[in-house]
């Protein structure tokens, strides 16, 4: 793949080159002012494109973003503070960081539209020396409402994307390599690059450490997202059977009682429930009342207990969900199937066996792959029903017995300030997920097997 890579690198320079040397003087003033060969050969509107997005850049980096990106190095030096009653304002590393990340990020555009500028002198003596019309400028714009209308839909969610997706994950693998936390807020305190720092505390073992309470985090989060995943995943198809089951009265009834679940929003029903198992809540009340038990059950202060308790409450909550995609796919297996079955003399369970859980399984296999990769980062189920608890002191920044990598990251963000191992264990959940989710995905019988069920 590497060597693709570099031979595709080195036919692009090539045409470059080509390009230059073969092209008239509009062409290769168009290496320097973008725009100006479109421009003189009439082509007014992708001319000025070119032209206004380099000279947006170019201000934006001279103007502006040089200031920060010179900074970068060190992410400061000079911190703000006070000399008598005036305030001496010096760098401030986060905007550092983050207006350094936009400039290299301007600099790689520029470069891409330098080429794409390239590229459509190239193609424009091309249609020219075979002795065709350039499209007019009217044809240009009409061309964004027809031929080209995916890149006029798209131009807005794509600027969505890379503002609120891409660059704050950017911004924040910048941060694992520094030492931003509550002792480096700039622009008082300014934060500097660490370098390997943070990691190697994540994975180091002991007081001073992180690596006993990531690791048993890390064993939690995957086995919680394994039973949220499956269990729901097949009781939820269970229940979905039984309901279909000819004989079976009040289908839509038991139908709507179960989709009651989704209508309610989490946040209202599992804090709700949170309340209710407390310990003074009004399951342990009753309990004492009827002198069922002697002294209050500790549903969410036990650790084994409290994630008894999570995962049987996700059940609650997982199963209409599965009910009713399982119940769609189960009217569409060939009744077919189960008629010739039952002529081979074959019961219940070998047809669920042989019949629907293999239809199921290719089916909703993406489906599963999902639901496992949204229960690694379940925030909801953890966080409202117990925020993480219970804590222990031998967990570090607070971490708890039951919380995900997800919530200890938000825990380390939101309440003790510390950025740095945040945006580290960030990166794990990335990892985490990703490394998962493809091993899982080559698994999944609608992968291996495309046409299997067709």
């Amino acid at each position: 793949m590497i060597k693709k890579l570099i031979e595709a690198l080195l036919d692009d320079i090539k045409e470059i080159g080509t390009t230059f040397a073969e092209g008239d003087i509009k062409t290769r003033l168009s290496f320097v002012i973008f725009g100006l060969g479109p421009l003189l050969r009439g082509q007014i509107v992708k001319g000025l494109a070119y032209l206004a997005a380099e000279a947006g850049i170019i201000w934006y980096i001279a103007a502006f973003g040089w200031t920060y990106l010179s900074k970068l190095k060190t992410l400061g030096t000079i911190e703000t503070h006070k000399e008598g009653r005036i305030t001496v304002y010096g760098d401030n590393s986060f905007l550092i960081l983050l207006f350094g990340l936009l400039t290299i990020i301007a600099v790689i555009a520029l470069i891409f539209i330098w080429r794409e500028n390239v590229r459509e002198n190239h193609d424009e003596e091309e249609t020219l020396k075979e002795g065709k019309e350039l499209p007019s400028n009217r044809k240009v714009l009409s061309s964004l409402l027809d031929k080209n209308f995916d890149k006029t839909l798209l131009a807005l969610p794509v600027t969505g994307i890379f503002v609120f997706t891409v660059l704050p994950i950017l911004f924040m693998i910048c941060v694992a390599f520094t030492n931003y936390d509550k002792n480096h807020q700039s622009p008082t305190n300014l934060f500097t690059w660490v370098g390997l720092d943070n990691f190697r505390q994540l994975f180091k073992f002991g007081s001073s450490g992180f690596g006993t309470t990531f690791l048993a985090v890390l064993g939690w989060t995957m086995v919680w997202a394994f039973f949220a995943t499956f269990i729901d995943y097949f009781l939820g198809m269970a229940v979905a059977v039984m309901i279909n089951k000819k004989g079976i009265r009040f289908k839509k009834l038991w139908r709507t009682i179960l989709v009651l679940t989704i209508a309610v929003p989490q946040i209202v029903s599992l804090l709700y429930i949170s309340k209710m198992f407390a310990t003074d809540g009004l399951v342990n009340g009753y309990l004492l009342k009827f002198g069922l038990i002697k002294s209050a059950i500790p549903f969410w202060s036990d650790p084994m207990l409290a994630r008894i308790m999570i995962i049987v409450i996700n059940i609650w909550i997982g199963i209409p969900y599965m009910m009713l995609i399982a119940t769609g796919l189960l009217m569409n297996i060939p009744a077919e199937l189960y008629e010739s079955a039952k002529m081979d003399g074959a019961n219940q369970v070998q047809m669920f066996r042989h019949i629907t859980l293999p239809y199921m399984l290719f089916v909703t296999g993406p489906f599963l792959l999902t639901q496992f990769t949204g229960n690694l980062n379940n925030f909801n189920v953890i966080y409202l029903l117990n925020r993480g608890g219970p804590q222990s002191m031998k967990m570090a920044e607070n971490a708890g017995r039951t919380d995900l990598l997800v919530t200890w990251l938000y825990k380390m963000t939101v309440n003790n300030t510390n950025y740095k191992m945040a945006s580290v264990i960030g990166i794990m959940v990335f990892l985490v997920t990703a490394i998962t989710s493809l091993i899982v995905y080559n698994m999944l019988p609608s992968v291996k097997d495309e046409e299997g069920f067709q």
